[in-house]
Formats: C-alpha cells, sequence, structure tokens
C-alpha cells in the first residue's frame, strides 16, 4: 500500500507517523498525482494543531500533512480537463501531499515547465504563490520600497525576489543569523528585535511605501509606524482583526493555475530562485517538519518522493 505521513489526532508531534494508506481516488475537480516532491510550511504544523481554514471542515483522521506537490499525473476525475496521464504538475493538495499519491485541486494545478525541477515545482504552490498574491495586492510602482518582514523564510524570501522582478527597492526584517541569506536576495537587512522601527527608519530614510508581514505582532505593529500610508499593509502573518485595527488588510489568495504558471515563469527566468536549503525522504518527513516548526528555517524545506 502506498505510504503517507499523517497526523492521527490535533496536538503536536506525537500525533504524527508514517503509515500505510490506501491509494487515493479522485473526484470531481481532483487529480490524482504521482508525488515526486512536497514542500513544508508553516501551516503544515498549524493543522496538526487544530488550525482551520475560513470554511474549511473538520478534519477527517488520520489526516495526510502538506499543502503543496509536483508530480505525475496518474489518472484524472470526472469533469477534469487539460490534463493526462503521464503530465508533469505542480499544484495545491487537496487532501494532503506527504505521501506516494495525492489529490490535487485541478483548478489550482499547472504543468510544470521542463526546465523546472520537481523539486523547485514543489515549493511554489504555498510560499512563491502567497508571495506573488501580496506583492500584486500591494500594486506599488516601481522604484518604491517595500518592507518585507520575516525575509529569510520560504515565503519571506520569495517576496523578495519577487518585489525586485516588479522594480521595488526590499528591506528585509530577519534575525541577524539570517543577514548573509537575505543580503544574497539583494534586501536591504534589518536585525529583529526591540527598536525595530528605528533600524528601518536608519535603513530607509525616505520612507517605507508598503509593508507585507509575515510574522505578526509585535513586528507587525512596530512597523506599521514607519509606514507612509496604513493602506499600503497586507499580512499573512497575522490575523484579519489584528491587521484591520492598524488600516491594513490579509493578504487576499488568488489561488489559481494563472498565479502557479506566473510564478514558474519567474522561476524559469531566474528572477525568482526555491532556495531549497534542506530535503528530506518521505521517511524523514517528522524531521524536515521540525525543521520548519521550530521557526528557524532558511529559505524551503522539501520532502522527495518516488522516483
Amino acid at each position: 500500500m502506498p505510504k503517507a505521513y499523517v497526523y492521527t489526532r490535533h496536538g503536536g508531534p506525537e500525533t504524527e507517523a508514517l503509515t500505510d494508506l490506501d491509494r487515493p481516488r479522485p473526484g470531481p475537480g481532483e487529480i490524482l498525482v504521482a508525488v515526486r516532491a512536497a514542500g513544508v510550511n508553516p501551516v503544515d504544523w498549524k493543522l496538526r494543531q487544530g488550525f482551520r481554514r475560513p470554511g474549511e471542515s473538520e478534519r477527517v483522521f488520520p489526516a495526510v500533512f502538506g499543502s503543496e506537490a509536483a508530480g505525475v499525473v496518474e489518472e484524472a476525475g470526472p469533469g477534469v480537463t487539460g490534463f493526462a496521464a503521464g503530465d508533469e504538475v505542480f499544484g495545491s493538495a487537496a487532501q494532503g501531499a506527504y505521501a506516494e499519491y495525492a489529490l490535487l485541486a485541478a483548478d489550482m494545478t499547472a504543468h510544470k515547465p521542463a526546465a523546472l525541477s520537481f523539486r523547485d515545482a514543489a515549493t511554489l504552490p504555498v510560499a512563491a504563490a502567497t508571495a506573488y498574491d501580496g506583492v500584486r495586492q500591494l500594486a506599488l510602482p516601481g522604484g518604491s520600497t517595500l518592507l518585507v518582514t520575516g525575509a529569510g523564510g520560504g515565503v519571506g524570501s520569495a517576496a523578495v525576489q519577487i518585489a525586485h522582478s516588479f522594480g521595488l527597492r526590499v528591506v528585509g526584517v530577519a534575525s541577524e543569523s539570517k543577514r548573509e541569506f537575505v543580503e544574497s536576495l539583494g534586501a536591504v537587512h534589518v536585525s529583529s528585535g526591540p527598536d525595530l522601527a528605528e533600524r528601518v527608519r536608519a535603513a530607509a530614510p525616505d520612507g517605507i511605501d508598503g509593508v507585507y508581514d509575515l510574522v505578526g505582532d509585535p513586528v507587525l505593529t512596530a512597523v506599521a509606524d514607519v509606514l507612509k500610508d496604513r493602506g499600503k499593509l497586507v499580512t499573512a502573518g497575522s490575523p484579519k482583526e489584528a491587521v484591520t485595527a492598524l488600516g491594513g488588510a490579509p493578504v487576499q489568495r488568488v489561488r489559481t493555475a494563472a498565479v502557479l504558471e506566473a510564478v514558474a515563469d519567474l522561476a524559469v527566468r531566474g528572477a525568482l530562485k526555491p532556495h531549497i536549503t534542506r530535503t528530506f525522504p518521505l521517511e524523514q518527513a517528522g524531521r524536515a517538519l521540525r525543521t520548519v516548526e521550530d521557526g528557524h528555517a532558511l529559505g524551503k524545506i522539501v520532502i522527495e518522493v518516488g522516483a
């Protein structure tokens, strides 16, 4: 039977297990994929803890970890067009991705360019697409200065690069240990910690035109104080209530194949590098998840599956 990495109830790492599950069958609007790589994201362990996205139903256990994957189409579900067995694809998982087989949502799946590896493609549907959506939402004109908090993580590092491709100057907030990495992305690094606002003002004396927050409070409140226009504050790291109280808004996720195609094009052109810093086999999915859950992951972590 195919293997999958699951959690058996809401809680901590003690709920996790590598187990055998029946091969999934694609329903309407779904594609069955033989997984080659799966991206690891903070939302994965948050869902294990009990977090639920708006409108999402209760989890059925055992629940498979993972929100994004790249692989080869095995079968398309009823009503799905544009995909056939053997196609190389990447997209958002309908029911988990840390597995040998996964169901992807057809409307959030794109064909993988031949020039893009499965590993790199697996990093795009969540982190890179979230970064893309946030930068697009801010709609800053070229030459503006964007501040990105959490610039050393998966979404943050993608946001820095995507912002550069849009002609923006970027100031990246991250720990001192991530300075070299953030600067290698082309951002001006500012260390996180007390007195953050003062350091940001020193790094950007002409002011900050937009903020893309990926951390939440107290960083969110601190950087809001340096922003010229609070309407140019978006977050993927804080609850809606917290950011709206400051005059900003949550990132509006588009979640379409068109966005995946756009970020894949950036990756193929070299404008967006996934910066995969560690890979793990499916048998070590727990270690991969701990690397992200501990909060110190640099760039992206990927689980490699299959051939």
